[in-house]
């Protein structure tokens, strides 16, 4: 069974050597996470609250920061891989990560 939640950060980046990206400017990444377990005896894979607090815990590294400062070469490829690593720190189930840079654009792992 699979179960999600939705939430958004917003960073500011720049891709080094990209002619249009390669300015500083900002984002708000949707952020969509859907992990994959099977329900307990109450009838939950987990409860919603939990899963959010978790999410908001590691969605907080990223939030209104530079991410040059965290991610060495930060396109959104690289952003999802550490923004996963940094979740699967308190998710305790498999997840997919899918994360949307603007309108019309993701990634996903």
């Amino acid at each position: 069974m699979k179960l999600g939640v939705i939430d958004y950060i917003d960073c500011a980046h720049y891709i080094p050597g990209h002619g249009k990206c390669g300015e500083v400017h900002g984002h708000t990444y949707k952020v969509e996470v859907v992990i994959e377990g099977e329900k307990d005896a109450s009838g939950m894979i987990i409860d919603f609250s939990e899963l959010k607090k978790s999410i908001k815990a590691g969605l907080a590294h990223f939030d209104h920061k530079m991410l040059n400062e965290i991610i060495e070469f930060p396109s959104v490829e690289n952003i999802c891989e550490a923004v996963k690593a940094k979740l699967a720190e308190g998710i305790p189930f498999p997840f997919t990560l899918r994360i949307w840079e603007g309108h019309g654009k993701w990634v996903e792992m």
